[in-house]
């Protein structure tokens, strides 16, 4: 905090040029790993379906996904979060969770099926138990990896469920692949009637299996309670295998009036329950920004108008189409930044008033201020 007319000299916020260089050349090697075992699942659904089904199910299953992925990015409404990490939970989700999924599945249902002797088992088993095991442990595992290698990227709640989010769709688009392409082979009647299902009815049921771990783990990041801390991530996880196995035995034990059941009954509240989830954290994480840009306020480093806007997301939303409307796509990229600036510093103070060890923890600071002050030079 810098009082007004006293500015922190810039910091550059870089890593070292080594250092930088071997992230880049893990991340290279990392991007080709995923993309190899995502083409070896396209080719195993490609055998299944035949190269016409496949076709009309990677069209079919990817065109709605944009849409599905700006709804849940407007919930992270006060500080977006970085879209490597974006890109990377989505493509986890897409590629490699889908992957692991796809081969422990198959093999758990092939061995209960050899030892029953029944391929009914075999199915029932690997849709009820290993399905949802294994699919929320490798989707759970990329979330997992940001809270704990990525600690100034994973403040809370909201944080959980956008990754979350992002994993679930890209598994969920990869999965639907695979059922679209199935239902290619049949009728067009038949396609139709699995996109209803899967890309109108239930097209978030992936994302809000996973959020339920992303909930756990926001719980965790934002209590100091060392229980709450070990107990809320493993909670969430086994929370999500459970309405995840509940879901897919609906249907595989009661078929088409069990889904209806379990749809009304269970992922309808659910899916409720999360909206509150959200509405709740959103609340906090306008509480923090309004207690830790408090100081500016006081020492005159904004504006009363520019302190309430930061703080509420009707706020924001004004400030941003008021500089769209002022100045064009600039201006509305500059206020844009401003809010998401301000909220950085928020969150970096309260982290570390928290007592979670942020490297460079004066220098970002200071930078974040220095930026402050050059945004709002621009846009008053």
């Amino acid at each position: 905090m810098f009082p007004q007319n006293q500015y922190p000299p810039i910091v550059r916020l870089k890593p070292a040029g080594h250092r930088s260089a071997i992230k880049i050349v893990l991340a290279v090697v990392a991007a080709l790993i995923a993309a190899l075992l995502g083409l070896i699942v396209l080719f195993l659904i490609g055998v299944e379906t035949g190269p016409v089904g496949l076709l009309i199910g990677l069209i079919t299953a990817t065109l709605p996904v944009p849409i599905y992925l700006v709804l849940a990015l407007w919930i992270d409404r006060y500080e977006s979060e970085p879209f490597w990490m974006l890109a990377t939970a989505f493509f986890w989700g897409a590629l490699v969770a889908v992957f692991i999924a796809f081969l422990f599945n198959t093999i758990s249902s092939i061995m209960v099926a050899l030892m029953t002797d029944s391929t009914k088992a075999g199915e029932a088993f690997g849709a009820v138990i290993s399905a949802p095991v294994v699919e929320e442990s490798a989707k759970a595992f990329i979330l997992f990896v940001f809270f704990f290698a990525k600690r100034d990227e994973f403040d809370g709640v909201v944080d959980g469920i956008v990754y979350a989010a992002m994993a679930g769709l890209g598994f969920a688009m990869t999965e639907n692949i695979q059922y679209y392409g199935r239902a290619a082979q049949e009728a067009g009647q038949g396609l139709t009637g699995v996109f209803i299902l899967r890309g109108t009815i239930a097209p978030f049921s992936h994302p809000l299996f996973t959020s339920l771990t992303g909930i756990g783990l926001g719980l965790a990041r934002q209590s100091r309670n060392t229980f709450v801390k070990i107990v809320t991530p493993v909670l969430g996880l086994l929370t999500a295998i459970a309405l995840h196995s509940i879901w897919n035995g609906s249907i595989v034990v009661f078929g088409g009036a069990g889904f209806l059941i379990a749809y009304v009954l269970i992922m309808v509240p659910a899916f409720v329950i999360i909206l509150i989830v959200i509405l709740l954290a959103l609340r906090r994480e306008g509480q923090i920004v309004r207690e830790y840009l408090l100081p500016d306020f006081q020492q005159g480093f904004f504006t009363q108008d520019e302190y309430n806007r930061f703080c509420t997301i009707r706020g924001r939303i004004g400030s941003n189409f008021n500089a769209f409307s002022r100045g064009g796509w600039e201006t509305w990229r500059a206020s844009r930044q401003l809010n998401q600036t301000a909220s950085e510093l928020a969150f970096h103070r309260s982290r570390v008033s928290r007592g979670i060890s942020v490297a460079d923890a004066l220098e970002r600071e200071a930078a974040y201020q220095m930026a402050l002050r050059d945004l709002l030079q621009k846009l008053r």
